[in-house]
Parts: C-alpha cells; structure tokens; sequence
C-alpha cells in the first residue's frame, strides 16, 4: 500500500503558486527528501517542462516508487539515495533545489552538511526553496509550532524548529542570498534562496 501523509496532502496547493514563481524557467529540481513521493508526483504534473528528481533515504525508496509508478510521468527521476551527511551527492548539478519539512527533523550537523551539500550542486543563479515552520529572533511564530518543537525534541532531541537567523547564515556561508519568505498556512513559510 502506498504511503500517505496529509500534510504533503494539504500544504501542495499553498507550495505550488510560489513554487511557479520561481521554477518557470528550470530544467530540473532535486527535491531532498521527498518521504511518501506525493509532492514529487503533484509537482511534476504542474510543471510538465521540468524533470524532478526525487530524492531520500533508503528506507523511503518503495514507497516513492509506488507514487512514482501509479503517476506514470515521463519527468520524474529516481529516487536517488540521498543522505544529507554524505560526501558526495548523486547529483551533481541542479538548477533548483525543493525541500519540505526536513530541517525540523534532522540534527543541526545534518542541516549544516544539507545546505553545504546544496552549495555545492545548485548552479550559480539557482533557486533553492525551503519549506516548513522557522521562528524569527529565537521566538516560535505561533503557539502551535511551540508544541510542535516540544513534540520534536521528545522524538528526537537533536531535532526541532529552526531559527530562520542560523538558516539564512548557513545559505549566505555557501554563496546563497534570500530572494523571499512567504507565509504559508498553518504557521509554515517559504524561504526562497538563490544562488550567486
């Protein structure tokens, strides 16, 4: 049985006009961490001029291989084993880069190695959009995300909402610059990088 998660379900249609903005005139998108592949096979219908390539660990390659086989879409890729801490990505190069609430879920080392890992692939003029709940000047948004952070750090306490101040340092570190930070139902945002 396919995998399913609702929040891909519910958040695809808020992501996608942000994601039009920016990804009108790319090739191809690495998407990193592409879980359940729901987002993976919606975005793909939406933008039949791009290739997206899906991307996780190991464990979540049957599951985006069943979205993947049952959309049957001749611009969708992989899924290719993708571990943030890995030394070398299996892409070497991307125009754009996508990524849904994966930064809450990893260890802040692994978030480091994520956006060198990035730095690295995303072509100059690139576009890297980061999905998910961030707090501003150390402080949750909204009551919500504070419970959400107290449920992550229980799960895992390397884990939790980040602060959009430290992501933003990390991309400029690697030669990114904000291009927007667009506010997203249910206490999420987009940022939106890009590659100098």
């Amino acid at each position: 049985m396919k995998p399913y998660a609702d929040s891909s379900e519910q958040n695809k249609s808020a992501i996608y006009p942000v994601l039009k903005t920016f990804y009108q005139d790319v090739e191809n998108v690495l998407e990193i961490g592409s879980g359940t592949g729901q987002h993976a096979v919606y975005f793909a219908k939406q933008f039949p001029h791009l290739t997206w390539f899906t991307s996780d660990q190991a464990q979540y390659h049957a599951g985006i291989n069943m979205w993947l086989q049952d959309a049957n879409l001749s611009n969708t890729q992989g899924p290719l084993l993708l571990d943030v801490d890995q030394a070398e990505w299996p892409l070497k190069e991307t125009d754009a880069i996508f990524s849904a609430n994966t930064v809450h879920i990893m260890g802040w080392p692994s978030v480091e190695n994520m956006f060198i890992g990035i730095g690295r692939v995303l072509k100059t003029n690139g576009i890297f959009c980061l999905y998910g709940p961030f707090n501003y000047n150390g402080k949750f948004s909204s009551q919500s995300n504070a419970q959400f952070d107290i449920w992550l750090k229980q799960r895992d306490p390397l884990s939790g909402v980040r602060d959009f101040e430290a992501l933003n340092k990390l991309a400029m570190s690697v030669g990114m610059r904000l291009q927007d930070d667009v506010e997203m139902p249910a206490n999420n945002r987009i940022l939106v990088w890009k590659k100098e």
